[in-house]
């Protein structure tokens, strides 16, 4: 069964687009936090949470702050039914009871782009792995896991890149450091396999695959991996998203994100054309006997 969604379907993404929405509408009515929570006789906590995403208000709670702020017509029930869409679960739901609620929020924001920029230092980029490969990393990753949970985990690795199959897919450009190429995950075979895959999904289209090779010396990625997400509506800010133990980190500032693009505007300078990184991926695949 086919478990990915078109982009403006990804209920992440809208209730995203929800809270930004509501709090631009709040704003135009020249009203605080403070008095809509007092007028409405909510929490001081239930609005703040609702404008930051970090929970998908009901239908209802909707309309009552519409109401307030002067909402009415096709607008109204446009920002209702989306509130309804952003409460539909998306096919990584199944899967909660090995996701950490921001990898979940992670996949729907991913499942939901326009564009993805991504930089590894030293692994291959989880839309670009191999189950084989996969496992190996989950395994030795930083979580201790029973194999069940691995396996639950592989299958949402690979569930996320059905994404790159869809008709409308979102652009790939995937930056790697050669040392990503050279590390051994899993052992030769699984290696060899996985330097193949790379090869053969650069040559497929809509995906860029670059390397840092290591005679290009000190680079602007070496503080660590990013992800760059933007998306098809322009309202939609783009967000930047930082792996972190335990939990991973999202900046969607207009300064954070510009200065994480100029930053991978850097590398792929730094990086070698993407036919020769492809050469070079093959050259190590051919080498790993």
């Amino acid at each position: 069964m086919a478990r990915s969604q078109e982009p403006s379907h990804s209920p992440t993404l809208r209730a995203r687009r929800l809270a930004l929405e509501l709090t631009r509408r709040r704003e135009v009515a020249g009203l605080s936090r403070d008095e809509v929570s007092q007028r409405l006789e909510w929490s001081s906590s239930t609005l703040f949470r609702i404008e930051t995403g970090r929970s998908k208000p009901q239908p209802r709670s909707v309309r009552e702050l519409l109401d307030l702020y002067g909402v009415t017509g096709a607008e109204k029930d446009g920002l209702i039914q989306l509130a309804r869409d952003a409460r539909k679960p998306g096919w990584w739901h199944s899967f909660r009871d090995v996701l950490p609620n921001p990898y979940e929020v992670y996949i729907g924001l991913e499942a939901g782009a326009a564009t993805i920029r991504t930089f590894e230092p030293i692994m291959v980029p989880g839309l670009l792995q191999t189950a084989d490969y996969a496992r190996a990393m989950i395994r030795g990753g930083p979580q201790e896991m029973d194999p069940d949970e691995i396996e639950r985990r592989v299958q949402v690795r690979m569930a996320r890149q059905e994404i790159l199959g869809r008709a409308d897919r979102p652009r790939l450009w995937a930056v790697m450091d050669e040392a990503a190429l050279h590390r051994r995950v899993g052992g030769d075979e699984i290696m060899r396999g996985q330097l193949h895959h790379l090869v053969e999904t650069a040559e497929r289209g809509r995906t860029t695959i670059q390397v840092v090779s290591f005679g290009a010396g000190a680079h602007a990625g070496t503080t660590g991996p990013f992800v760059i997400l933007d998306f098809p509506e322009p309202t939609d800010p783009d967000v930047v998203y930082l792996e972190t133990i335990p939990e991973g980190l999202y900046l969607d500032g207009a300064k954070d994100v510009s200065s994480f693009m100029l930053a991978f505007d850097r590398l792929r300078a730094a990086a070698l054309h993407p036919d020769d990184s492809v050469a070079l991926i093959q050259r190590v695949a051919d080498a790993t006997k």
